[in-house]
């Protein structure tokens, strides 16, 4: 494996980062915080718990969880979307350098990304809310491997969409509101029993599920459920990059 390769991508997209510090890190803490303010003070009031914790603490992981997917969906497919529109790219795909390379390091990057500001909210949300981690090791696995998993979309979408408008268009359209639908905000056992058999085709329920079991050791489905969920994510965004290099899906001119 080239890893001079992949660190000069890995360095390179973090010194991004860095350069829009604002844009990059700032403004997603405040956004979730904003949750925290709106939400546990609206409607904290109006429920003081959910199946045992505090509704402020409830929906820590579900909003981190939101920002996880969105953040990690927009790094990744900004990074690799860039070089594409600038022409750079085939620079990129010319060098001693494999396909899994250079995944390796936007890819790697931007759940790098992910997972610090996911750590930066867990930290902000301590300042707002009491809250425990019941299986720490299972929350960081969460943590890295849906970075991971939505960095890989998000690279999916950088190669798909051939303008700036379509880079928000999967994001706003289908991965938030599935965010909202899934949990992040109440438990589904709330919900009238056809809606909860609805809601339990939503993919993301099993990955905020999954998260606030690693805070509380309860969730809306089974812990295996969840960690097969996100297997299967995993494997099906690996096999749709595996085919877009095997082909050259808008990588060749």
């Amino acid at each position: 494996m080239n890893l001079r390769s992949v660190k000069t991508i890995y360095v390179a997209e973090m010194a991004r980062s860095l350069r829009t510090v604002l844009q990059s890190i700032v403004s997603p803490v405040i956004s979730t915080s904003l949750y925290f303010v709106v939400f546990g003070a609206a409607i904290g009031t109006r429920i003081s718990e959910v199946d045992g914790v505090s509704y402020g603490a409830f929906i820590v992981p579900g909003l981190i969880m939101l920002m996880l997917l969105t953040q990690s969906v927009s790094n990744a497919s900004f990074g690799i979307f860039f070089p594409r529109f600038t022409g750079t790219i085939y620079e990129i795909l010319s060098a001693p350098i494999s396909y899994f390379e250079v995944v390796l390091g936007f890819v790697g990057a931007a759940a790098t990304k992910s997972v610090i500001l996911g750590l930066i909210v867990l930290a902000t949300a301590s300042l707002f809310v009491p809250f425990t981690i019941a299986h720490p090791l299972m929350m960081l696995l969460f943590l890295v491997l849906t970075s991971l998993t939505f960095s890989l979309l998000g690279f999916i979408i950088g190669i798909w969409a051939d303008g700036f408008e379509k880079l928000q268009l999967v994001p706003l359209l289908v991965i938030t509101p599935l965010t909202f639908l899934g949990g992040t905000f109440y438990s589904i056992d709330m919900l009238p029993p056809a809606w909860q058999v609805v809601t339990l085709a939503n993919p993301v329920v099993y990955l905020v599920s999954g998260f606030r079991w690693s805070f509380y050791g309860m969730g809306d489905v089974s812990i295996w459920a969840s960690l097969g969920m996100i297997a299967l994510f995993l494997a099906v965004s690996l096999a749709v990059v595996n085919w877009i290099f095997r082909t050259g899906y808008r990588l060749k001119p």
